[in-house]
């Protein structure tokens, strides 16, 4: 059996570059706008049986995994919205294993969080795309970390987080862990 740690993350941490240079930039808004076309390939030909298969024992099954990324990317396209038009607030955490247990996470069907993440991800894309340089190292505070981010980084990150899902739906398929 594979590692556990690789199963966890699978594509390893993220490693924040430094410094944080425009082609970062370039490169993880590109992955961004296209994660939601990726993913909805990636899930192509799966039925409702295949969606609830994991990638480890103990993991979210594909379809969690699938809203997890729209709850998730929701939440931080607002942060990067109140990091632009605040100065430097605290942004509100959320206990995400309890919103994948939520019946929303375990019994939609994928194809509405495909169709967020669609949009909400275009949207985003324009808006990273028109960050200055001066915007880019706003920041925000998040309480459960104690730490301030940056939106540069924060950039990188969900780039990162998009990544780390869409790997964890290939290894579901390859693991089939029901």
């Amino acid at each position: 059996m594979q590692d556990q740690q690789h199963l966890r993350f699978p594509i390893g941490l993220f490693e924040k570059p430094d410094p944080i240079q425009a082609m970062h930039i370039n490169i993880w808004t590109e992955q961004i706008e296209s994660f939601p076309k990726r993913l909805a390939q990636a899930l192509e030909g799966l039925n409702e049986e295949q969606l609830q298969w994991r990638y480890r024992s103990g993991g979210w099954s594909i379809q969690q995994v699938v809203h997890h990324c729209a709850d998730s990317h929701m939440n931080s396209f607002i942060r990067f919205k109140l990091a632009l038009t605040e100065e430097h607030p605290t942004i509100k955490a959320y206990i995400e294993q309890d919103w994948a247990e939520l019946v929303d996470t375990t019994s939609a069907p994928t194809a509405l969080s495909l169709q967020l993440l669609q949009g909400l991800h275009a949207r985003w894309a324009i808006l990273l795309r028109s960050l200055s340089a001066a915007e880019l190292q706003k920041t925000f505070v998040h309480p459960e970390h104690g730490r301030v981010f940056r939106l540069d980084e924060n950039i990188g990150i969900y780039a990162w987080h998009g990544e780390h899902h869409l790997a964890h739906v290939h290894l579901a398929k390859e693991q089939q862990i029901v």
